[in-house]
């Protein structure tokens, strides 16, 4: 994580990046970016960026930024806050248009309406009290990873409902143990106190049909009965099926257990694929994507992951900043991305693309996941969105750490949120 010393560094760095923007350094129409981080991510930013320079005979400089996302959300809440126009766009995490929405420029007004070929719910996600904050640009959602080796040596089927994953990792996990493997589990997922769990646990409620927490119009909806079905199911796995070390677990301690070949299955991000491929993973070439089970009575859900771009309100430039941001997340440039860097787009159009499916068939198997994507209550709670997942968190782990059950949990849930909120409601 970026220490608080590094943060100061960049942003005094960024000063001093940009003031050539005030001194005549820089063209007067010359915009600034902060997109990606690090390696083929910047690069990949970088390239399209001066892509659209050269198409058009402006400038575009590409603001660096800091590694961890938190970091970056704390930046660029400061830049807003003091309404600089030092940034035109920013690439924001799919959880940040409703904290920063305030701030952010709408796109409907230049988009001539090209957000409808984007995903409905990455759309829906990006807008906020009717305004579209953020154009969809790399697309995620959770995932199954499986190995397909020992699915196939004991005859069993991808699960497709979580009573069958259930009873399929127990299976396979007993049988392998008895044969001598005994540090297999049957199922790793991400389980500490973070917003990790709350993507977990919002995938769970989704597919038991229990809804998202807090719903579209402002309604504390999570004390149910599907909610508390769905958090049984789950708290029943640690330590059977799964590891009471998974209470501590993050994308990448799940990672480490399923790439070293001790676990049977693996809920996780689209990124974990690579690493299982590479050439000195032990797994190589034995797993296995799917999307994640449904529950009784409901569906197969994925929580929805990924970036989008943005516009500040406070450009000086704001429809030369739009019209970057509509490049850049146009079918061409994610269909770059997509060929180079494997980066999932947000258009279902891409997903039949016969380039993509010969260079990364993984991408052209995971349309009806970002279809099916459930966002976050993002749009509903607008900036508070932290306190109501840190609350979501706390509740689903007092529950899988076995020191509330589901519906004590969920009682002490809706009771905080009721009073966080206005009266109930969130909007």
């Amino acid at each position: 994580m970026t220490r608080p010393s590094s943060r100061r560094r960049w942003w005094a760095g960024l000063l001093t990046a940009l003031a050539g923007a005030a001194t005549g350094t820089l063209r007067a129409e010359a915009l600034k970016i902060s997109c990606g981080a690090v390696g083929q991510e910047l690069e990949l930013c970088q390239q399209a960026a001066q892509q659209w320079a050269r198409k058009t005979g402006h400038t575009v400089q590409v603001v660096a930024t800091p590694n961890d996302a938190s970091e970056r959300l704390a930046l660029f809440q400061q830049v807003l806050a003091a309404r600089s126009d030092r940034i035109d766009v920013f690439q924001v995490d799919v959880v940040w248009p409703g904290l920063l929405a305030s701030h952010l420029l709408d796109l409907r007004p230049y988009s001539q309406g090209i957000e409808q070929t984007h995903f409905a719910s990455f759309v829906a996600n990006n807008t906020v009290r009717g305004r579209l904050v953020a154009m969809p640009w790399l697309a995620n959602a959770g995932l199954l990873f499986y190995r397909k080796d020992l699915l196939q040596k004991y005859g069993e089927r991808v699960p497709l409902t979580w009573d069958e994953l259930t009873a399929t990792a127990r299976r396979v996990m007993e049988a392998e143990r008895a044969a001598g493997h005994a540090r297999l589990w049957g199922y790793v997922w991400q389980g500490r106190a973070y917003e990790g769990l709350s993507c977990n646990a919002l995938e769970w409620l989704a597919s038991h049909g229990a809804g998202t927490v807090v719903a579209a119009d402002g309604r504390v909806t999570v004390r149910n009965a599907h909610a508390a079905a769905a958090l049984k199911t789950a708290a029943s796995w640690v330590g059977s099926i799964t590891p009471k070390a998974v209470l501590n677990y993050a994308e990448e301690e799940a990672r480490g257990v399923f790439q070293a070949g001790n676990a049977v299955f693996m809920r996780n991000w689209p990124y974990a694929w690579a690493p299982a491929q590479g050439a000195e993973s032990v797994i190589r070439g034995k797993v296995g994507v799917a999307a994640l089970p449904g529950g009784a009575g409901g569906r197969p859900s994925a929580t929805l992951g990924g970036e989008s771009l943005a516009v500040s309100r406070y450009s000086r430039y704001p429809a030369l900043a739009a019209d970057l941001v509509l490049y850049l997340t146009s079918a061409d440039v994610q269909k770059q991305r997509a060929l180079v860097g494997a980066y999932n787009p947000t258009l279902p159009a891409l997903y039949r693309d016969a380039d993509i499916a010969r260079s990364a068939p993984f991408i052209a198997e995971l349309a009806d996941t970002f279809t099916n994507a459930v966002a976050r209550p993002t749009a509903a709670t607008g900036r508070r969105y932290n306190q109501v997942s840190n609350q979501f968190w706390n509740a689903a782990h007092d529950v899988l750490a076995g020191t509330a059950t589901p519906d004590e949990a969920l009682v002490r849930l809706e009771a905080t949120l009721q009073r966080l909120g206005r009266n109930g409601k969130w909007n």
